[in-house]
């Protein structure tokens, strides 16, 4: 059987196997269930259907030793190993266990991939603290150690370490970035004022208000003051749970880095949000110089696989033209039209939309499924 035969031998296995025609058939009616089911997720449904002839993968929870810190992780194990792929959640309190995450760990398996899905506290928590980088790179060298071939995929703001980690290891199959960011300065430019760019294209979007909250909490661990930080947190906390709750008392209560931060979260404008971001501390600048993986994907020697919805009111697809950019000739990106962030897309999107996006992704579950 030649390469090519193998591949799309695999590709059917896939399209059967794990549900991906139901997938194109819910792009098809329904628009896009979001970019874990652009990776492969398949629907709950299709499980019971299937469990005759592919046994559910049983979850092993396993410790990853990352300095003196241990990694809490899930690790699916195939019958016949192939390779390996650590999976990074975003900004979910389900971490690990989020259904759709499960869902694509067990397609993966039944493809003989060792699957390892972690649960970072920070993201779990709408953070990003800066250890994921070094908690992903013991979980990439745990994986390494059982595979010869592995690989990793980001999803949204957890992209984003995973990349930095990825660029310092050597020997990867392959990483992914599904709604990821490029620089997180842009991205916050985006939460507060609509407003995305990429070479000469500028665009204006809705700004989701929600989603300040989200930037709140994920600005928290960049404040050096630990009261700023405590405050910073309990106001997050409060605007996530209850977006109309009064935190009046709390910011009054804040020092000058905690206003720092609250005025950039509540700017509208981008002028205004580039010259507050010049504004926050050294130190909050230089993490969020560090945790921005554009400064590091040109050295990335894996194929780089980026894909992001049209319509994302978190991260702009921009982000990922601009990571495909810096990675040159190893990256394939691909916008797909009726995905946004995290949930379905439009029902009256353009039913030849749907079927590109469709073709996109049984393309992208090929790049995966190959292990040179």
């Amino acid at each position: 059987m030649t390469a090519a035969a193998t591949r799309v031998h695999r590709l059917v296995f896939v399209i059967v196997g794990a549900g991906l025609v139901s997938v194109v058939l819910a792009l098809l009616r329904f628009g896009s269930a979001g970019l874990f089911t652009l990776a492969l997720a398949a629907p709950v449904f299709d499980e019971r259907w299937i469990a005759p002839w592919y046994a559910v993968p049983a979850i092993e929870e396993v410790g990853v030793p990352v300095g003196a810190a241990t990694l809490r992780a899930d690790l699916y194990r195939p019958r016949n190993l192939r390779a390996a792929v650590l999976l990074v959640h975003g900004l979910s309190p389900a971490g690990k266990r989020h259904p759709q995450l499960v869902r694509l760990a067990r397609v993966f398996t039944r493809q003989g991939f060792m699957v390892m899905v972690p649960h970072f506290d920070g993201l779990a928590m709408f953070r990003l603290t800066g250890r994921e980088i070094d908690e992903i790179k013991a979980a990439l060298a745990e994986l390494r150690r059982q595979s010869t071939a592995v690989a990793v995929a980001g999803f949204s703001f957890g992209a984003g370490p995973a990349l930095v980690a990825a660029a310092e290891t050597d020997g990867l199959a392959w990483v992914g970035s599904f709604g990821g960011y490029a620089d997180l300065r842009n991205v916050i430019v985006y939460l507060t004022s609509g407003v995305h760019t990429f070479q000469h294209h500028r665009y204006a979007g809705r700004v989701e208000e929600y989603n300040r909250w989200k930037l709140a909490a994920l600005l928290t661990p960049f404040v050096q003051d630990e009261p700023d930080r405590e405050r910073l947190a309990r106001i997050a906390s409060r605007g996530l749970a209850n977006p109309s709750s009064d935190i009046g008392t709390l910011v009054a209560e804040l020092g000058p880095n905690g206003r720092a931060v609250m005025n950039l979260v509540g700017s509208r404008q981008e002028d205004l949000t580039r010259q507050l971001l010049d504004r926050l501390s050294p130190v909050a600048r230089a993490e969020l110089a560090r945790l921005s993986p554009i400064a590091v994907v040109p050295r990335l020697r894996a194929r780089l696989l980026i894909a992001h919805g049209a319509d994302d009111d978190s991260i702009p697809f921009t982000e990922s033209l601009r990571l495909a950019e810096a990675a040159g000739p190893r990256a394939r990106v691909v916008v797909l039209e009726t995905f946004h962030h995290t949930g379905p897309g439009g029902v009256s999107t353009a039913l030849y939309r749907r079927v590109a996006d469709g073709a996109a992704l049984l393309l992208l579950a090929d790049e995966m499924l190959r292990i040179r």
